[in-house]
C-alpha cells in the first residue's frame, strides 16, 4: 500500500472515530453516528459504513437496515445544492407535476439522481407540511412557495450564483494572498 493511501485510510478511519467517540460505540447511538457521517460526507459511503461496523462491532447487515429504512439516509451521494419537491396532495393538485418536469429538464436528471457534476441533486417527497405554499420546493433547506416554471429558473439562477460567489474571492487583498 502507497503512503498516500495509507495516509488517506488513515484521515477516514480519524474521522470515524471522532464521530463514533462522540457518542460512544454502543447500538443506541447508532442513527446519530450514521446521521453526522451523512452531514460530513453528504451520504452514506460504503467504505464507511464498514468501518463503522468494525468499531461498533455491529454487523453491516444491520447498519444498512438502519440506512435504507430511514428515507433521510442516502447511500448515493447528493449534489451540493438539494432539492425536494412535495408531492403531497395540496401539491400536487396545484400542478407539482409540472415543477418536476421542468427540473427534469433543466438539470437533465429524474428525482433521486444528481447531476454528473455534482452540483445539483433532487428528489420528490410526501410533504414538507406547508400545504397552503404549495406547489412547494425545498432548496438547501430554503423554502420556495407557490412555485410556478419561472420561479424554478429564478431557483436555480440563484443557486448557480451561491456556488459562484462562494467560489470567488471576497476581496483583491484576499485574491493576492490566495495567490501568494
Amino acid at each position: 500500500m502507497s503512503e498516500v493511501v495509507r495516509e488517506q485510510a488513515w484521515d477516514v478511519d480519524r474521522t470515524i472515530d471522532e464521530i463514533i467517540n462522540r457518542y460512544g460505540a454502543k447500538p443506541s447511538a447508532l442513527i446519530m453516528i450514521l446521521q453526522d457521517i451523512q452531514s460530513h460526507y453528504n451520504y452514506l459511503p460504503q467504505d464507511k459504513l464498514e468501518v463503522v461496523s468494525e468499531r461498533m462491532q455491529v454487523p453491516l447487515a444491520q447498519i444498512y437496515g438502519v440506512a435504507t429504512f430511514y428515507k433521510a439516509f442516502s447511500l448515493t451521494p447528493k449534489g451540493k445544492h438539494h432539492i425536494c419537491v412535495c408531492t403531497g396532495t395540496a401539491c400536487h393538485v396545484r400542478q407539482a407535476s409540472v415543477i418536476i418536469d421542468k427540473l427534469e429538464r433543466e438539470l437533465g436528471i429524474k428525482p433521486g439522481e444528481t447531476t454528473p457534476d455534482g452540483e445539483f441533486s433532487f428528489e420528490n417527497v410526501n410533504c414538507l407540511g406547508a400545504c397552503a405554499l404549495g406547489p412547494l420546493v425545498t432548496a438547501d433547506g430554503k423554502y420556495y412557495g407557490n412555485m410556478d416554471v419561472n420561479k424554478v429558473d429564478r431557483m436555480l439562477r440563484e443557486l448557480s450564483r451561491k456556488e459562484k460567489k462562494a467560489a470567488q474571492p471576497a476581496s483583491a487583498s484576499q485574491a493576492k494572498e490566495e495567490v501568494a
